[in-house]
C-alpha cells in the first residue's frame, strides 16, 4: 500500500513536461537538406539533433503542427515526418517509418557520428572506376540535366553539374538505367541503380 502511494505521490510531483517521452536517443548532429510542405513547396532545413525516430529543425519556415512533410537529409535521404511542435527558430518531427526504414536510419546515424572520430570511409558494396563521358540525366519530373560521369560501378554512378542537383532520394534515369539519389551537394550527386 505504501509503495503504491509512493508512486502515485511521484506522479503527481513530476511534471508531464519533464518526462521524456522519446522512444530512442537524440544525439546532436547538424545535416542540411530539404521539405517538401502538403503543397509541394520546397524549403530549407538544418538538424540540430535527430534519432532514428524523429528530429529538432532550425527554418525560416515552420509548418503548423500536425502538418506532413517530407525531408530530404543530406547524407540520411528522404523520410517522410509528422510536425509535432514549433518553436521559437524551427519545429520538431515524428519519422512515419517503417520498422526496416528505422533500423536503417540507425545504421547511418551510427556511421555518421563515428565516422570522422574512428576515420571510417564509405562501405561501397562494388570498386568505383572513373569516368569522363557527358550524361543526360532525367530528373522525376520530367527536366533534363547535362551532367558528366565522374565513375562508374556495378552498383551505381556518380555525376558532376552546373545545374542544381537532384536531392536525395529522387529517383532518375539516364539511358536505359534508373536510380535513386544516395548522396547529393552542390555540384555533385551519386546514385545507385534500381533493378
Amino acid at each position: 500500500m505504501t509503495l503504491s502511494l509512493n508512486i502515485t505521490a511521484a506522479r503527481r510531483i513530476l511534471p508531464k513536461s519533464q518526462k521524456d517521452r522519446r522512444l530512442h536517443k537524440r544525439v546532436d548532429l547538424a545535416l542540411s537538406g530539404r521539405f517538401l510542405d502538403e503543397f509541394s513547396q520546397d524549403y530549407a532545413l538544418k538538424t540540430t539533433n535527430l534519432s532514428c525516430s524523429g528530429a529538432m529543425i532550425t527554418s525560416e519556415t515552420r509548418p503548423d503542427d500536425g502538418a506532413n512533410i517530407v525531408c530530404y537529409f543530406d547524407e540520411l535521404g528522404r523520410v517522410a515526418a509528422e510536425v509535432i511542435r514549433n518553436t521559437p527558430d524551427g519545429f520538431a518531427v515524428r519519422f512515419k517509418t517503417s520498422d526496416h526504414k528505422r533500423d536503417k536510419l540507425a545504421d547511418l546515424l551510427t556511421w555518421l557520428i563515428n565516422r570522422e572520430r574512428l576515420d571510417l570511409h564509405e562501405d561501397r558494396k562494388a570498386d568505383r572506376f572513373p569516368a569522363g563521358g557527358p550524361a543526360l540525366v532525367e530528373r522525376s519530373d520530367g527536366r533534363q540535366i547535362q551532367c558528366r560521369v565522374i565513375d562508374i560501378s556495378l552498383t551505381g554512378a556518380s555525376f558532376a553539374t552546373e545545374a542544381p542537383p537532384p536531392l536525395m532520394g529522387e529517383q532518375i534515369s539516364t539511358g536505359n538505367l534508373k536510380g535513386e539519389v544516395v548522396r547529393s551537394e552542390p555540384g555533385k550527386f551519386a546514385i545507385r541503380y534500381l533493378r
